[in-house]
């Protein structure tokens, strides 16, 4: 059913509404939204600082989600995903937020492709392997790029990546002298890259900190 559902029509406004207030219960305040509780380390590092995020594949702002705690607490932030959907759920509910539809790459105003199921699909990505192992049916999108520094003006202090693959790209992409967030999550799924991440991440000034599965964070 979500897969015809379409974007701007009644059923799929209403289908947001029924996934934020109905499904995810959005008003119910909770300890942990993370998958795998990696915004508890987060959010217990940072303790009574208020601050600033930038989330990178943002997806969604409660299933999931590595800042909704520390928005809930009076952060606020910047969350990019390439699923104009995501930024609809975001766009409801958190109004403090800075909400953008783009592709993070090296270059601006360049068309990539993606794989893309549905607009409440979780595997959306640029791989077609990656939905191809899952069996998933898909259909190609072009996207626009859009570079970090066109979007993210002024430092913060937590940067998550979450991007489906691309996450050593957009980091890469990023220059880690000029901003300088605390701590940094990022989703390395490939432990075959799990070294290229570490000694990229310390030659700009940060150590492994700690991991919850596939969600590694790094402090500065």
């Amino acid at each position: 059913m979500k897969r015809n559902i379409k974007r701007g029509t009644l059923l799929y406004k209403l289908y947001l509404y029924y996934s934020l207030f109905f499904k995810e219960k959005f008003f119910l305040k909770r300890n942990q939204y993370s998958q795998w509780g990696e915004d508890i380390i987060i959010n217990n590092y940072f303790k009574n600082k208020i601050g600033k995020y930038v989330d990178i594949g943002c997806f969604h702002p409660i299933r999931h989600n590595n800042t909704c705690l520390l928005y809930n607490r009076g952060w606020h932030g910047i969350n990019i995903d390439l699923n104009p959907a995501s930024i609809d759920f975001f766009n409801l509910i958190r109004k403090k937020d800075i909400n953008i539809n783009a592709a993070i790459s090296n270059e601006s105003n360049q068309e990539k492709k993606i794989y893309f199921e549905h607009y409440f699909s979780t595997v959306n990505s640029f791989y077609p392997k990656h939905l191809d192992n899952l069996g998933v049916n898909y259909t190609e999108q072009i996207v626009k790029t859009k570079k970090f520094s066109d979007i993210v003006k002024t430092n913060f202090d937590f940067l998550n990546i979450d991007c489906e693959g691309e996450d050593l790209k957009i980091l890469k992409s990023i220059d880690l002298k000029i901003y300088t967030p605390k701590l940094i999550c990022i989703e390395i799924d490939d432990l075959n890259n799990e070294i290229i991440f570490f000694d990229y991440l310390k030659e700009n000034g940060y150590s492994f900190f700690d991991k919850r599965k596939f969600s590694y964070l790094f402090i500065k």
